[in-house]
């Protein structure tokens, strides 16, 4: 078995790698046949070998390798003269991943191969080369009505229920960061010991994220996306900070780019 997994929101993307863990049977047999690579310095062969190897006293080995796509990102990636350059394929053929495909059909049916990466470009060539040979899974980070879908859906896996307001500031409070929204889920269930989850409940347990919400608010403001900027400084405003210390803030802010850019 063969997946790629990859994405910039790496809270779903590390779910369903535990799945896929899951999947495999017993996690003790599993924990001593996983071997996990770093893929900036991993070797063909060294690979390889670790995916030929058969699991001991197991039914699966699993073989990770963390950050590999990323490797051929760019003007600087190895794999940039797969369709360009002098030679075409021929000359990416004889580079030592050129043969990676190939090997990876003669795996045992035992190894389960998972490459891990953050977010690559749709033409990355060492993606576009291993697609077809591999269940792909792709992990943007979720606006608006699917990042809403979200906390609705991991309320209910908590056997909760949330009302659509409390869904909203929750969205609007946190953002699209899944691993401190699926935190302050798990506190509001239990604050709320099986009711609804109300906007009240989200404004008193959620309040600490107002502070992280201000420098979201300061830097959508910088970089000139006012349709995130403005709903976030009348969140503020409501929930009672003062016009000075945001002004106070953006201005900070400011200063510390001027004497960044100064610097340079």
């Amino acid at each position: 078995m063969f997946y790629i997994l990859f994405g910039p929101d790496e809270f779903s993307l590390r779910e369903e790698l535990e799945r896929i863990k899951d999947s495999l049977g017993d996690r003790e047999s599993l924990a001593s046949n996983t071997t996990i690579f770093e893929g900036k310095q991993v070797g063909l062969n060294q690979l390889m070998d670790a995916c030929m190897a058969l699991p001991f006293l197991g039914s699966h080995r699993l073989i990770i390798v963390e950050g590999l796509l990323a490797r051929f990102e760019g003007d600087k990636g190895e794999w940039q003269a797969l369709e360009e350059g002098e030679g075409g394929r021929g000359e990416f053929e004889k580079r030592e991943w050129g043969e990676f495909k190939n090997r990876i059909g003669g795996m045992p049916q035992s190894t389960v191969l998972v490459l891990v990466d953050g977010q690559v470009k749709k033409g990355n060539a060492l993606l576009k080369g291993l697609a077809p040979l591999a269940e792909v899974k792709e992990f943007p980070l979720l606006k608006r009505a699917a990042l809403e879908e979200w906390i609705q859906r991991r309320v209910r896996e908590g056997e909760g229920t949330i009302s659509p307001e409390a869904v909203r500031m929750l969205a609007s409070l946190v953002g699209e960061n899944l691993w401190v929204l699926a935190s302050e889920i798990e506190k509001l269930l239990l604050y709320t010991a099986g009711r609804r989850i109300e906007e009240g409940d989200v404004k008193g347990v959620v309040s600490y994220a107002r502070e992280a919400n201000v420098f979201a608010m300061v830097d959508a403001l910088i970089e000139g996306r006012a349709a995130r900027a403005a709903p976030l400084l009348h969140q503020l405003l409501q929930e009672g900070d003062t016009a000075p210390h945001l002004l106070v803030m953006i201005t900070r802010q400011l200063r510390l780019l001027v004497q960044a850019k100064e610097l340079s």
